[in-house]
């Protein structure tokens, strides 16, 4: 399987550590971000893997090089312009069988081959990775109608949703919806396969999911491989 890995954004929620480091490159623990995540694709079975890069590309390149210490064929996609979390995806040459395109600052135990074997089981388009969130609100909640006139009255709710993961499976029709240079990102994406009357499935499994985009949410990750660092280097048959 191919995989392309997005790492050209400038991660300014994670200032002032991304203003000399790329979000990949990011350490958890002893090795940076990227690096949990080309091993776990090379023990998922990827082979070959693009890095679409912009911001701090020279870094990411110094560090990954051709892939051949993990095990992988790595090469590089740079961006002229910011062309969001699918419009990369159309500069990208050999992605004609079913890949994966993934953020590159996300810490999981996702089982890539299930995801895979999932989406082509339904013979899918495009398969979204989901995960399941909890977003729990701190005030009393009230709600009113026109008249501004009680409606209902709910303390501290909790309310629960399905999040994309950052991981996505498609298939090479799937690029045919983009434009040569557009920006355009995954959600835009998706809505326009699913209008076209292509398929887009979910794809939901019990597991550790850390999206790294803010530093509370850094520090999280951190903690989490720490105390449970065999988890992740070993989610996928590592």
């Amino acid at each position: 399987m191919h995989a392309v890995i997005l790492a050209g954004g400038k991660g300014t929620r994670l200032r002032p550590y991304t203003t000399v480091l790329p979000k990949p490159l990011m350490p958890i623990s002893d090795m940076p971000i990227i690096e949990v995540v080309l091993r776990q694709l090379k023990s998922a079975g990827v082979e070959k893997v693009t890095l679409a890069v912009a911001y701090l590309a020279e870094l990411l390149e110094a560090f990954c090089l051709d892939g051949s210490r993990f095990g992988l064929d790595i090469s590089y996609s740079r961006e002229a312009k910011e062309l969001s979390t699918a419009g990369p995806l159309k500069l990208i040459d050999g992605l004609d069988d079913t890949f994966l395109v993934m953020n590159g600052d996300l810490l999981t135990t996702l089982d890539y081959r299930k995801l895979r074997d999932f989406h082509k089981s339904e013979n899918a388009a495009a398969t979204i990775a989901v995960h399941r969130r909890t977003v729990k609100i701190d005030f009393g909640v009230v709600k009113t109608n026109g008249h501004h006139l009680l409606d209902s009255y709910i303390e501290k709710p909790e309310f629960d949703y399905r999040v994309s993961m950052g991981i996505n499976v498609l298939e090479p029709r799937a690029l045919k919806y983009i434009e040569y240079e557009e920006a355009l990102g995954m959600p835009d994406l998706m809505l326009r396969l699913k209008d076209a009357g292509e398929k887009v499935c979910t794809y939901e499994e019990p597991c550790t999911w850390y999206d790294i985009g803010r530093i509370e949410d850094y520090d999280l990750a951190v903690d989490g491989f720490c105390k449970k660092r065999s988890d992740f280097l070993h989610c996928n048959g590592g």
